[in-house]
């Protein structure tokens, strides 16, 4: 058996590939996207924004070769050759993809638009093109999670019997101007990647409950709480608490991830969302049966969720293209399983 000692987050060798292509030079390619393949070397050619003086600073940020003039430039040059990275609001997937061209790679920035039908929409399109998709639900792969996916698949927990994901926080919902006409907010674009990974972690649960709630200081936004239960049956609870509204200092701010088995316990805190967005160090516990139960012990974890695990979401979309996997993990075809479970919370 794998001794914890041996748990630990590794940088993935990408090796040989075609580069990338960005659509959109927004927040999240500035602060996750380009870091995270300047980390793991992947190699970008270009990037294309309608704001041209964004998309220039950007890659003058990052070394990008390329800033295109438009779309139709960065289809031309790159053809079905580059890997598309499509970093765009869900409401503009459909638009974009479908001016890709055909037999190409995509990988799109969560969520898979802004309701099942416009994923199932981008699900179909993606099949008609022939072009092999993925979107990006990269807490998946995040260090501490692949820190516990290890512990797991070496049966070091035992039987999984609760999991847990807890957010007492407070988020700058203003830096995102789109939020402000969005009809839903925190489920689609936040418990969304707690609603992938357990799915992920546990497989499809039978049923999905939610219930979400607004803030009288945000009038402008849709709820930004949520309560979710994922129903696994009698012997696995699986539950979601976010509040992203606690305006009283960091004091009291927490953020966690909890897997308990019937051996032994797993707890992380996300750093990154507390004291959001400057964040505070991630902590990764474990408690195990060859010590006291109320022992518990680190692991040193070697990156966080912002940049660290972008790289394995555009990882998958590497290894489908070079021939080593037949489809990413983060597919569109399993992809869209989470929306219909996040269109299900909010029906429940």
């Amino acid at each position: 058996m794998q001794q914890p000692e041996h748990i630990r987050f590794d940088i993935p060798v990408i090796g040989e590939h075609h580069p990338v292509v960005i659509v959109g030079a927004g927040g999240i390619v500035e602060g996750a996207h380009l870091p995270a393949y300047a980390i793991a070397g992947i190699q970008v050619a270009g990037i294309y924004d309608p704001d041209q003086s964004k998309a220039a600073r950007v890659a003058a940020a990052f070394n990008v070769p390329r800033v295109y003039a438009s779309m139709e430039a960065l289809v031309q040059e790159n053809g079905r050759h580059g890997i598309y990275d499509i970093a765009v609001p869900g409401s503009q997937l459909v638009n974009v993809i479908s001016r890709l061209p055909d037999n190409c790679f995509v990988l799109m920035q969560k969520p898979m638009g802004e309701n099942l039908e416009q994923a199932e929409q981008i699900l179909q399109l993606c099949r008609s093109k022939r072009i092999t998709a993925g979107v990006n639900f990269q807490m998946r792969y995040a260090p501490y999670i692949a820190m516990a996916r290890q512990m797991m698949a070496a049966g070091m927990l035992g039987d999984i019997c609760d999991a847990e994901i807890y957010l007492n926080v407070y988020t700058p919902w203003h830096m995102w101007d789109f939020l402000k006409t969005a009809p839903r907010l925190e489920i689609l674009y936040h418990s969304i990647h707690y609603i992938d990974l357990f799915r992920n972690l546990f497989g499809e649960p039978a049923r999905i409950f939610a219930k979400t709630t607004r803030h009288p200081d945000m009038q402008a936004l849709q709820a930004v709480k949520s309560n979710i239960i994922m129903d696994y049956g009698d012997f696995l609870r699986a539950h979601i608490s976010t509040n992203h509204v606690h305006k009283f200092g960091p004091h009291h701010q927490d953020a966690f991830v909890k897997i308990e088995g019937t051996k032994g316990a797993v707890k992380i805190k996300l750093g990154l969302l507390m004291n959001y967005p400057q964040g505070t160090e991630d902590v990764f516990e474990y408690t195990l049966p060859d010590g006291p139960p109320d022992t518990w012990r680190r692991l040193p974890v070697n990156g966080s969720w912002f940049p660290h695990a972008f790289i394995g979401s555009m990882h998958e979309l590497i290894k489908a293209q070079q021939g080593l996997v037949a489809a990413p993990d983060n597919s569109v075809e399993d992809c869209v399983h989470t929306m219909r479970l996040v269109e299900q919370a909010y029906a429940s």
